[in-house]
């Protein structure tokens, strides 16, 4: 079974989020439930930085040896960076997806309601399971 981070919310889309408590930016990635489903990630869409996000709308892909997957915005806001690491080397997702596998920062501008506890995470991913 793969790890949860209790620092981390988490999307019922299988995105983490990271400092939401600390400000206004946030660092999103996919999650290592996620990444396992997926297989060999072999491509990453990112969205562009500047980039206007809305809560729950799909800005970039995840492409694996298995299937194409969205990557949804789990608040809404603007790009302020992505990973450019992740587009050069997509693996990275697989291999450390709450550390060097992020995906990109978003500047918030509206909270998302329905992120979930590490434990809220847990629970839904044992039901996924």
């Amino acid at each position: 079974m793969s790890s949860i981070p209790d620092n981390l919310s988490y999307t019922k889309e299988h995105e983490w989020v990271a400092g939401l408590d600390d400000g206004d930016e946030i660092v999103v990635g996919i999650t290592a439930f996620a990444a396992e489903a997926l297989g060999d990630v072999v491509f990453v869409q990112l969205p562009e930085a500047g980039a206007e996000v809305s809560v729950g709308e799909p800005c970039g892909e995840v492409e694996s040896t298995k299937s194409v997957s969205d990557i949804y915005a789990p608040v809404t806001g603007t790009i302020t960076e992505v990973n450019q690491v992740v587009s050069d080397d997509p693996s990275l997702v697989n291999t450390d997806p709450f550390g060097d596998g992020w995906l990109f920062k978003i500047r918030v501008e509206a909270d998302a309601d329905d992120l979930l506890s590490a434990a809220e995470y847990a629970k839904l991913t044992e039901s996924e399971s």
